[in-house]
């Protein structure tokens, strides 16, 4: 590793380890207001952002990257819109930070309480999207916490433009600016340099692909809260509602398709598939949406792709959909406990005994009756913004909010009280 590299890295967590203490003793009326000029701020610098933005996008095309790739880093006026928004609705939230839980009165007449408390220094590893550097930023100063924000290389230019809006705001208004740092490198180094900060970074939250949680879960030695791939199967039962299920499925796959609560598999039962595929099928065809079956799915839908076994377990992020033609129920749960990534699961049915039991046996961190994969975050589960979707279950497990960016310590009060 560089030794200039390893040098920054460390200066960066040592001030952002200040920056947390500073931060931690923030008033809940000094953290919105800094939240609300932060929104502000990138509302009057947006036109200056987003030249940078198409510096990074003229990178992107010229590399050849996908378009949904591409459509995850741009940076548009609905989306420039989408993180103002976000910021003002977490500085309305109440503040978490110093929040006290029930009181328990023990026999010996301590009285307990857990309070809220900040994590400390959040390192932040994740790919294109830069409106996550601005969600990460409001969410983590929201909770008291500091953090570090080493965005992908695609989109460096923007998140150094985000960086400096940022850090303007939180001088404005009376906290410290190392409060939330970008990573200023493409160097992969910075991120081996990020992962070894022990003792000054409480916690990383890699958002990206398989290839980069691998990385970060091999070298890390701080914990790790894994936003991983989204591997979203839609379940399509006997008897449902099909109008509904074809509303759904479409929303699911097309809306946005490079995301990670996208459906990458979509399940049908075998009594609905000859009404429900070749229908389904015309649709995602005017959609350009390639689809690779099962035996049973190329029977009603010829034109669809041979599936293979790589496929039921693919992330795609674009406009391709696995598809499979199930038993029933039980087979569609063994094959997402089988395939699936613990992110998002739906099942679309008329039967209230099989929906309570898809909702009680599937292991995802949100599972839906009725509605797209699509709602799978943050500001659409109420929420606000989020830092990302946790796929593991210590110690949140999906959307995180300002809540889950906060741990709790024990207070006791006591009046004189030793142990015997």
């Amino acid at each position: 590793m560089p030794e200039t590299i390893a040098a920054m890295i460390a200066a960066m967590a040592q001030a952002a380890r200040r920056a947390a203490a500073e931060i931690a003793r923030a008033d809940a009326a000094t953290k919105a207001r800094a939240l609300e000029r932060l929104a502000d701020a990138l509302l009057q610098h947006k036109p200056q952002i987003q030249a940078e933005n198409e510096k990074d996008l003229a990178a992107a095309r010229a590399a050849g990257l996908a378009p949904s790739l591409i459509d995850r880093l741009a940076l548009s006026d609905a989306v420039f819109a989408s993180m103002a928004r976000g910021l003002r609705e977490v500085a309305r939230w109440p503040d978490p930070v110093g929040r006290l839980g029930p009181e328990t009165l023990r026999p010996n007449g301590l009285r307990v309480r857990r309070m809220r408390i900040p994590l400390g220094v959040i390192g932040i590893i994740y790919e294109s999207r830069p409106n996550v550097t601005v969600d990460a930023a409001g969410l983590c100063l929201k909770a008291g916490n500091a953090v570090i924000l080493r965005g992908g290389s695609e989109a460096l230019n923007s998140n150094r433009a985000l960086a400096a809006v940022i850090a303007a705001a939180l001088a404005a208004s009376g906290l410290p600016p190392e409060a939330v740092q970008v990573v200023p490198t493409r160097e992969r180094a910075a991120v081996l340099a990020l992962l070894k900060q022990e003792g000054a970074i409480d916690l990383i939250i890699p958002r990206g692909g398989e290839e980069l949680i691998r990385f970060v879960v091999e070298h890390a030695r701080i914990p790790i809260l894994k936003h991983d791939r989204g591997v979203c199967h839609v379940y399509v039962d006997e008897g449902a509602d099909l109008a509904q299920a074809e509303a759904i499925c479409f929303n699911a796959k097309v809306q946005r398709p490079g995301v990670c609560n996208a459906m990458e598999t979509l399940l049908v039962h075998g009594a609905e598939a000859p009404r429900f595929l070749p229908r389904m099928a015309q649709r995602f065809a005017a959609a350009h949406v390639e689809l690779r079956g099962c035996p049973e799915t190329l029977r009603w839908v010829p034109g669809a792709v041979p599936a293979t076994e790589r496929d039921w377990g693919a992330e795609y992020l674009d406009l391709v959909l696995a598809v499979k033609v199930v038993a029933d129920i039980e087979a569609a749960m063994a094959h997402i406990a089988a395939y699936g990534s613990h992110h998002t699961e739906a099942i679309v049915t008329r039967d209230p005994g099989r929906a309570q039991r898809f909702l009680r046996e599937v292991d995802a961190s949100v599972v839906l009756v009725n509605a797209s994969t699509r709602f799978n975050d943050g500001g659409e589960l109420g929420l606000g913004a989020e830092i990302g979707i946790s796929t593991s279950k210590l110690h949140a497990y999906g959307p995180m909010g300002v809540d889950e960016l906060t741990t709790s310590k024990f207070v006791v009060f006591g009046e004189g009280q030793v142990r015997s």
